[in-house]
């Protein structure tokens, strides 16, 4: 026979005064306008490889918490970058990649 589970019941708090970052909506003041997504214009990607590099080189920049590319093969690809940073890093890290950034 095995041994009877115990639970700890949990009070239910309301989302915006949990201040967890899973649940709860970071206020304004919280937020600059990078961390909630950026985009640029990227050429000269191809493939899937080229996606990864450009995502790794920009995710590597303090302050990013997320570089994702929408790939356009052989045209304008998206990058979009999440979190603190400066076109001047994101460009530099582009071209560091091998790529070109074109427009904001």
């Amino acid at each position: 026979m095995s041994a009877p589970q115990v639970r700890t019941e949990l009070p239910i708090v309301a989302a915006e005064t949990a201040g967890c970052s899973c649940c709860s909506t970071p206020s304004a003041k919280q937020l600059s306008p990078q961390a909630e997504g950026t985009e640029y214009s990227v050429t000269g990607l191809t493939c899937g490889h080229c996606v990864q590099t450009v995502e790794k080189a920009v995710t590597a920049l303090d302050g990013v918490t997320s570089a994702a590319v929408e790939l356009v093969a052989g045209g304008t690809s998206r990058l979009s970058v999440s979190g603190p940073h400066t076109e001047a890093s994101v460009r530099d890290a582009v071209a560091a990649a091998g790529y070109s950034l074109t427009s904001r």
